[in-house]
């Protein structure tokens, strides 16, 4: 069995691993270590050529392997070290227990650790579509893969289920390739992804986009030939029945959700939220167990990697500090959703002062509306804003001083 010893031990090289290890380095800690399962560093943004990276924290636009190279070129000049082609297989105390293509079983002993192993798509079988089983229906990231990194069309006439930013990007790049996107199907009444990726994949192309209709059946043997498309009770969700049209397509896209990467999370027996399936973290991204960190989309599913980029850097500094043993510690205070609020993170904090950065979904699509942060019946801030989506995350900045407890809440101006 192979050993490694180290003070922070980062599970996950993409865009929360490589944040979180720089600023990990940059808190002054001797030794932090990369474990990546893939053989190159970048994760999911090593597909994602498209610009739109970057603009919150680099106040530029990039492609996905622009924006993930910056973090690569920091973390080797700050030394932060690697071990690729590793497979973790379990966290134990204080240990990452990992299966490495060159030393086998591997063990790497360190003081703290980061969980950023990002997210995976939901597929078919976790929607339930019921039809045949065809050749030519993709998870939009595995055919965003298909594309970009290995050179493959998968199809020419495409119907995309979902509204994701995924699945609105794929319906952009399918076309500039020569694909017809003859539609995208959204079960809510609102959008899925980000406004402007409407705008820029959807609109400037002129693909429609059917809010309140899912799915209901696929058609095809060996091939997809079509689906068939219904309405949804806005309400209910349930499918009016007389709605149905049918589709002709020969690739079905599925933009239906995504889904944090916990399995590690939930064999340490580290608290899940049952609302983000991610790790219930505080203002540190220290998880139940205080030796783990967690960072990025295995904590709640972001909508931008720079918000990514942020938390996880939190994650890494709070990491290297408890491996110091100068991570500070308080009495907790409640956090807790208010009007139209799905979720917050951090969904708990400790207190003893200073400022926290909450970010948090919308349950519902709102027009102008208020965002504030209570205590009690006290408002500790707020701010108003033209609108509020479920696809784009919001955050309200709270001064803990003298906090009791703090509840977050959106609602109509």
């Amino acid at each position: 069995m192979y050993e490694i010893t180290c003070d922070v031990a980062i599970v996950g090289g993409g865009p929360a691993g490589l944040a979180a290890a720089a600023a990990a380095k940059k808190e002054g800690t001797e030794k932090v270590i990369i474990i990546e399962r893939d053989e190159t560093l970048g994760g999911i943004l090593q597909q994602c050529i498209h610009p739109g990276f970057g603009l919150k924290l680099f106040k530029e636009e990039l492609t996905g392997p622009e924006y993930y190279g910056r973090f690569v070129d920091k973390v080797k000049e700050l030394g932060v070290e690697t071990l690729m082609n590793s497979m973790v297989l379990e966290i134990e105390k204080n240990t990452v227990v990992c299966m490495n293509k060159e030393h086998g079983i591997t063990n790497v002993n360190t003081k703290s650790i980061v969980l950023a192993m990002g997210c995976r798509e939901r597929t078919r079988a976790n929607i339930m579509i019921p039809g045949t089983r065809p050749a030519g229906i993709y998870t939009a990231g595995s055919a965003q893969r298909l594309m970009n990194r290995q050179n493959e069309m998968v199809g020419k006439k495409v119907v995309i289920l979902g509204s994701g930013d995924i699945g609105m990007i794929m319906a952009r790049r399918m076309t500039l390739e020569g694909a017809e996107v003859v539609a995208v199907v959204e079960l809510n009444n609102f959008l899925a992804g980000l406004t402007r990726n409407k705008v820029q994949c959807l609109d400037d192309f002129g693909i429609p986009l059917l809010l309140s209709h899912t799915i209901t059946n696929i058609k095809g043997n060996d091939r997809v030939e079509g689906v068939v498309v219904s309405k949804v009770d806005e309400a209910t969700k349930k499918v009016i029945a007389g709605s149905e049209q049918f589709f002709e397509c020969d690739t079905l896209l599925l933009s239906v959700g995504l889904i944090p990467e916990n399995e590690l999370t939930r064999k340490a027996e580290i608290e899940i939220s049952s609302i983000t399936n991610g790790p219930v973290v505080n203002q540190y991204m220290q998880t139940s167990i205080p030796s783990v960190f967690a960072c990025g989309n295995v904590v709640h599913v972001n909508d931008l990697v720079d918000n990514v980029s942020t938390e996880s850097a939190i994650a890494g500094a709070s990491a290297a500090k408890f491996a110091k043993g100068e991570l500070g510690g308080g009495e907790e205070i409640s956090v807790k959703t208010g009007e139209n609020v799905r979720y917050v993170c951090p969904q708990r904090v400790v207190g003893g002062g200073g400022k926290v950065d909450f970010y948090f979904r919308v349950m519902a699509p709102k027009g102008q509306s208020v965002i504030a942060a209570k205590d009690g019946d006290k408002v500790l801030c707020s701010r108003k804003t033209i609108k509020v989506n479920p696809g784009e995350i919001e955050k309200i900045t709270v001064d803990l001083g003298g906090v009791r407890e703090i509840v977050i809440e959106s609602r109509e101006a």
